[in-house]
């Protein structure tokens, strides 16, 4: 519902990849690059912007729920918009193209009606509602004299403060909302980071709490030997601020939390084998009386005999039945990723959203 409702308000939901300016592109280009945006597109949020005044060559990806709905992009056409659909790549697809020609921009330095618009869509063997958009140019006819200063959209354009989404995959429908840095926010990794800029910044961060440490010691230290003398102005560090948590980097704080959990799961395995011996032997030392060794309870029972048999088994039973769902689904993906890939490369043998004219 919020994509039909952001249609009619005149944005679009576009793909935040800048193909550049091309003059030409082919249908098979067209077709490949819808079919690699398949994939892509399950990763990647769409934006909403406007289209308004493209270039000649610009290239836009879009996400319309409703392909046959027109689309205001600032041009003022003086001809109908033509549908046909031709198969592509040997038959296996079928490509719809949406053409529209002898098109200007009211109120500029347009004399003549020279644009040409072109939708691509994978009508068959792809996602029908990605949607290819290349402007190009035709030989130029005269412009109507009515329509010159006509524009086809209010200016200005609204600003728009809705934050991308994604449009396909498991998240589809999730909006991405920007992470605002906090006050103690500098030392902890950007998203969007690669991993070699993550390092080196976790490496730095690491140094530089290493230096504060040093610093505390030896103040410490000069402390402790000059008692008798008048203590100079305290020393500003870098970051006092700064929570230790923040500088430390992802592996010391997943080894933390390792040793911690193991030694949580240690006392509640021995207060479940102990339990008994444990309460015995605190109660007894409360009265003020030692057990001896003949009055305490027998250590014969085994560890296990303390859990019933019955329930395991049932959570057995349902993990195993949860591990081969996980299994099944997992085999599902990859095979559906295979295929994908094998597609791919027999039809373009490109890296994905790869353009070449």
């Amino acid at each position: 519902m919020a994509f039909q409702q952001m249609q009619q308000e005149a944005p679009v939901l576009k793909y935040p990849e800048d193909f550049g300016l091309h003059p030409n592109i082919s249908l098979e280009n067209a077709a490949n690059m819808l079919f690699r945006a398949i994939q892509s597109s399950q990763n990647q949020p769409y934006t909403w912007t406007f289209i308004d005044k493209p270039q000649e060559g610009q290239i836009y990806l879009l996400f319309m729920p409703n392909p046959s709905q027109p689309l205001n992009d600032g041009i003022r056409w003086q001809d109908q918009e033509s549908r046909y659909t031709i198969p592509v790549q040997r038959g296996t697809r079928e490509l719809e193209v949406a053409e529209v020609k002898f098109g200007f921009i009211p109120n500029s330095q347009d004399t003549s009606a020279w644009r040409m618009r072109r939708r691509y869509r994978l009508h068959k063997g792809g996602h029908p509602q990605l949607v290819l958009i290349h402007y190009s140019r035709v030989p130029p006819i005269q412009i109507v004299p009515s329509l010159l200063n006509n524009p086809v959209r209010h200016y200005p354009l609204r600003q728009l403060t809705d934050p991308p989404i994604y449009v396909m995959g498991e998240r589809a429908g999730q909006k991405v909302f920007p992470h605002p840095a906090g006050p103690h926010q500098s030392g902890m990794p950007q998203v969007g980071m690669n991993p070699q800029a993550m390092i080196a910044q976790q490496n730095s961060n690491m140094e530089a709490l290493e230096r504060r440490r040093e610093r505390e010691r030896t103040r410490d230290v000069s402390g402790a030997v000059g008692a008798g003398q008048r203590p100079g102005p305290p020393r500003l560090d870098d970051d006092e601020s700064a929570d230790e948590s923040e500088l430390l980097s992802t592996r010391t704080l997943a080894i933390t939390r390792y040793r911690r959990n193991h030694e949580l799961m240690e006392e509640v395995f021995r207060q479940a084998a102990f339990s008994k011996n444990i309460l015995l032997s605190s109660s007894d030392h409360s009265q003020g009386y030692h057990v001896s060794d003949s009055k305490k309870p027998s250590s014969s029972k085994r560890i296990y005999e303390g859990f019933d048999k019955a329930e395991l088994d049932t959570k057995i039973a349902k993990l195993q039945n949860d591990v081969e769902a996980l299994q099944a689904k997992a085999a599902e993906r990859r095979a559906q990723k295979v295929a994908a890939d094998d597609v791919i490369v027999t039809a373009s043998g490109h890296a994905p959203m790869e353009l070449t004219t």
